[in-house]
């Protein structure tokens, strides 16, 4: 993956890198869950990509996402 890069990502995670983990890859299940109920008709249920990509990768339209300001962090605490 080359872009975005991990460092350009991190202060949209807290600076974290496990909190990025975690964000990336719950976004990624999301963006699964809607190609694959898109055949059963369910379309509210789960948001499609929020960026127009070039990648058929999940983890990086995620990332992408991210880059762009489109999914945003907060912590609990």
């Amino acid at each position: 993956m080359d872009r975005p890069r991990i460092d350009e990502l991190l202060p949209y995670a807290g600076n974290s890198r496990y909190s990025l983990t975690v964000i990336a890859a719950k976004r990624a299940r999301q963006i699964n869950n809607y190609y694959n109920s898109l055949g059963e008709g369910m379309f509210d249920e789960f948001p499609p990509p929020l960026v127009t990509s070039r990648s058929k990768n999940l983890l990086t339209i995620a990332f992408e996402e991210i880059a762009e300001g489109k999914i945003h962090f907060s912590s609990k605490g």
